[in-house]
């Protein structure tokens, strides 16, 4: 397996091998984002690739928004179809190494990007940049894989043991609202830093 770091990801979008790319806001985090009320909240997405969150986010008014990937060209996208976006909420380093407070942090398809040995380290990272109330919430796998990553899966036992060191677990719950292909294997996930 290649070394999963910016090198490999710069290449992946070169050549446009993104299969986990759907095109659109994941349907289980579109209803999260809508029920969000505060529009100034601080919004970090993570490994936010083509950044579709962050497209419907800023155009539901959130100003805050900020978009991490270590593929400058991932952001592409996103500038093409939200022009006006803030290049200074365009974050393209190591997410071990991002420094910062935010008040929700939406994962989707980062956590299974990186290698399992780095799980535990990302749970400190997420909390690291979330005050005591903030909210890490999005999207997991709800079972391993047979081929070699990524993605990575895990299952919810995993999860709720290595999240709970640094957090509540509000939820923790299969989706009931996520594209065919990951029907059934898909959890929806809301977490307190304590």
């Amino acid at each position: 397996m290649s070394k999963l770091d910016q090198a490999y990801w710069q290449s992946r979008y070169e050549q446009q091998d993104t299969p986990w790319d759907i095109g659109h806001v994941a349907p289980p985090l579109k209803a999260f984002i809508d029920k969000l009320e505060n529009r100034d909240a601080r919004i970090l997405i993570p490994g936010a690739g083509k950044a579709f969150e962050a497209i419907y986010l800023h155009q539901q008014g959130f100003k805050e928004v900020y978009v991490l990937d270590w593929a400058m060209s991932a952001f592409e996208n996103l500038l093409s179809a939200v022009p006006d976006f803030p290049r200074e909420h365009l974050l393209c380093t190591d997410f071990f190494e991002l420094q910062g407070k935010y008040d929700l942090i939406l994962e989707q398809t980062f956590f299974c990007a990186l290698e399992p040995s780095l799980r535990k380290a990302y749970v400190a990272k997420m909390a690291s940049l979330l005050p005591s109330g903030g909210t890490l919430a999005g999207l997991l796998f709800a079972s391993h894989f047979e081929m070699a990553g990524p993605p990575f899966g895990g299952t919810e036992t995993e999860y709720k043991t290595l999240f709970e060191v640094h957090f509540e677990i509000c939820c923790i719950k299969m989706a009931e609202n996520s594209i065919l292909p990951r029907m059934n294997n898909e959890l929806f996930f809301e977490l307190i830093k304590k």
